[in-house]
């Protein structure tokens, strides 16, 4: 049996590895950057596999588009920006979306003030999966009740191809209590303004900057560890 599930445990490994070097290189990176900034903010992306997760982020923090390959555990980048008058430092997480690492987000999900949501409006499962699996996700793992949720159609350059309306998003976010915006990540169309209306929404939370304040202990953010529980029950997934 132990050969059976050698290959994800393998990979298991390997993401776990990943995400410590992860955590150590931006602990490295908050400690030198002093107080260039006002406020510090964790947001995660979530999604099925393939929808464009690691694209977007892309897309915004160097003004490229690639076509990607899944992402394999989890990738992590830095974006500054300036938003009305305020220097900010964006930690923006790219969680699979792959079944077998889904053990792994919890310890993702925890100090997030932002989430995006994102689903390709050309496969109709990644948007009827937001609210069967990745909505319950939130629920039961987000550790923030002020937590901003943003919910993205992405790949509306394919407008050929769609089978998720516009309307339906704007319904499903109206349901989930969440921020909508389509966006294609190819041709960056709204894609700097999915990631602004997310911020400045923060912004407009009291909680939130209280807890992004660089007059706050930032190692909520950047010393989280998977939790033991996490990698013990891997193996089978």
């Amino acid at each position: 049996m132990i050969s059976v599930f050698l290959p994800q445990i393998i990979l298991l490994t390997k993401s776990i590895a990943f995400l410590g070097f992860v955590l150590r290189s931006i602990s490295s990176m908050d400690s030198s950057s002093g107080s260039e900034f006002d406020y510090l903010f964790k947001l995660l992306m979530i999604g099925d596999s393939g929808v464009g997760k690691s694209s977007l982020l892309l897309s915004f923090t160097s003004d490229t588009f690639e076509e990607l390959s899944p992402t394999i555990g989890v990738d992590f980048k830095v974006k500054h920006v300036t938003i009305e008058g305020k220097k900010l430092k964006l930690a923006i997480w790219d969680t699979a979306g792959q079944e077998r690492f889904r053990t792994l987000t919890s310890s993702y999900y925890r100090g997030a003030q932002g989430i995006i949501m994102v689903y390709d409006v050309t496969r109709r499962e990644t948007f009827t999966n937001l609210s069967d699996i990745w909505a319950k996700e939130i629920d039961l793992y987000s550790t923030n009740q002020d937590c901003i949720k943003m919910l993205v159609g992405n790949k509306v350059d394919k407008e050929n191809d769609r089978v998720v309306t516009k309307k339906e998003g704007i319904d499903f976010a109206r349901e989930y209590g969440c921020l909508f915006i389509e966006c294609s990540a190819k041709t960056r169309v709204n894609v700097e303004q999915c990631f602004e209306e997310l911020v400045l929404k923060i912004l407009d939370t009291p909680s939130l900057t209280s807890e992004g304040s660089t007059t706050v202990k930032r190692n909520n953010i950047f010393s989280q560890k998977p939790p033991a529980s996490d990698a013990s029950t891997s193996g089978c997934c």
